[in-house]
């Protein structure tokens, strides 16, 4: 986690040109307003989650229990876990895929789809 306490660790899954998923490490500034009309929770899986996919809109997504390990189309895996924001914009392409790392079998969360030409205020590492 980051140890400034004006950011907070994040990672954003983007995709290539060529229509691959990678990931990039950085951060989410804090204190600042990012546009979004809705958010709600979830704590079950839906069908179309399983295998590789992509995300269905621009989202940000917030861990608040379990570990998941992720795997994009270049097959580099990140971990998410309460704690790091995940920014997921690749939207089209090959997708990512995860798994549940054993001893966390429910995964908690809160989607939060940002408006259309919102600013994230993710910063790479």
């Amino acid at each position: 986690m980051s140890d400034n306490n004006n950011e907070i660790t994040a990672i954003r899954l983007l995709r290539n040109a060529d229509g691959e998923s990678f990931f990039e490490i950085g951060k989410v500034r804090t204190q600042l307003k990012i546009k979004s009309e809705e958010f709600w929770f979830a704590n079950t899986i839906d069908s179309w989650q399983i295998g590789a996919h992509t995300a269905p809109r621009k989202q940000f997504v917030i861990t608040l229990s379990g570990k998941l390990k992720f795997t994009t189309s270049d097959e580099r895996t990140f971990i998410i876990e309460p704690g790091i924001v995940l920014l997921a914009e690749d939207i089209d392409g090959e997708g990512h895929q995860w798994e549940m790392i054993e001893g966390h079998e429910n995964w908690h969360r809160i989607y939060i789809p940002l408006v259309e030409d919102s600013e994230s205020y993710f910063i790479k590492d």
